[in-house]
């Protein structure tokens, strides 16, 4: 579970190799959807096909898509409306990239092509060249996309997310989750007695701690994890693909790593600890529901942490504690 994490583009390491660029196949010819497909996979790219536009733009809408490569000729929703469709829509996930395949070469036909949304027009052929060089593009185009929105929603400060990106993330993780079947599970992290490093050695110290926790916590994440901070010293930790067990297991390598050896600060080694809470995704409500009782179970699970003795980590009960005045 060790690894340097990254920034979270919106939240899955955008933009460090094909592997974790998610592309969508949209065809209604099974053998062509199905080939690319395999070439694709074959090539690293995570590809998932739809067999037609309505279903394809279920996918796109979901949130979980960032290249769109769609044939244009199709019953019910063609390519050209399935463009004009993603392009009207205010996506969770920020801006997809759409190639359109097609076996039209007029001018006329990329024309259109290109008005109904899609950013590119690729001849059908058996030879790839064309639409990996593309793809490509799409991948220079996406990373500068994503680099705007991670200076949108990340804590200049500290180099994490801020509360309003795991508002509009957290949901889209759960629905994720829900949909492929892979557990999910949060940690919330609070800086034990802060509010005394502020008063005893100032701000300029607070912030120079917060900053040290921050970097040591992302040792101890994956690529796919990733960090914002709820308020003050609390922070959350949002991680995908992980049970509960293996969450408790990344919250005590947080905790070990602050206390372990002490955080240099204003030239001061200051010993400081972390209280945390461990919960995981459970099954029902809608995602809003859902991530607003994950965010509370892990919340009073850590303030459990709290009163028992701080510097310590709890996985949340299935019935919810109420957080005290611990600090």
């Amino acid at each position: 579970m060790v690894g340097a994490n990254v920034i979270q583009p919106l939240p899955t390491g955008f933009g460090q190799g094909p592997q974790l660029l998610r592309i969508l196949v949209v065809d209604d010819v099974p053998v062509q959807r199905k080939m690319l497909a395999r070439r694709l996979s074959a090539a690293g790219y995570a590809a998932d096909t739809a067999s037609n536009g309505e279903d394809g733009l279920e996918k796109v809408l979901a949130g979980d898509i960032d290249i769109l490569i769609t044939d244009r000729d199709m019953p019910g929703i063609d390519g050209a409306t399935l463009c004009r469709r993603v392009r009207e829509a205010n996506l969770p996930g920020g801006y997809v990239y759409i190639i359109m395949l097609t076996g039209r070469d007029s001018v006329n036909d990329k024309v259109s092509g290109l008005v109904s949304g899609a950013d590119t027009y690729v001849y059908k052929s058996d030879d790839l060249a064309e639409l990996f060089a593309c793809m490509i593009t799409g991948e220079r185009y996406l990373r500068r996309e994503r680099a705007q929105r991670k200076a949108e929603f990340t804590d200049g400060l500290l180099d994490v997310y801020q509360r309003k990106f795991l508002e509009i993330q957290l949901p889209r993780e759960i629905e994720r989750a829900r949909r492929y079947g892979y557990p999910l599970a949060l940690v919330m992290a609070d800086l034990d007695r802060f509010k005394r490093i502020n008063d005893d050695y100032g701000h300029a110290a607070g912030d120079q701690t917060l900053k040290e926790f921050c970097a040591r916590a992302r040792h101890s994440l994956r690529e796919s994890d990733w960090i914002a901070r709820y308020g003050g010293e609390e922070f959350v930790i949002v991680l995908p693909h992980t049970d509960l067990m293996s969450a408790k297991e990344v919250a005590e390598k947080v905790r070990a790593q602050c206390a372990e050896r002490p955080m240099i600060t204003c030239g001061c080694a200051l010993k400081v600890t972390v209280s945390l809470g461990v919960a995981g995704l459970a099954p029902g409500a809608d995602v809003i529901s859902a991530a607003a009782a994950l965010l509370q179970r892990a919340d009073a699970a850590m303030y459990r942490s709290k009163r028992e003795g701080r510097n310590r980590v709890t996985v949340a009960l299935d019935s919810l504690d109420s957080p005290d005045d611990a600090v």
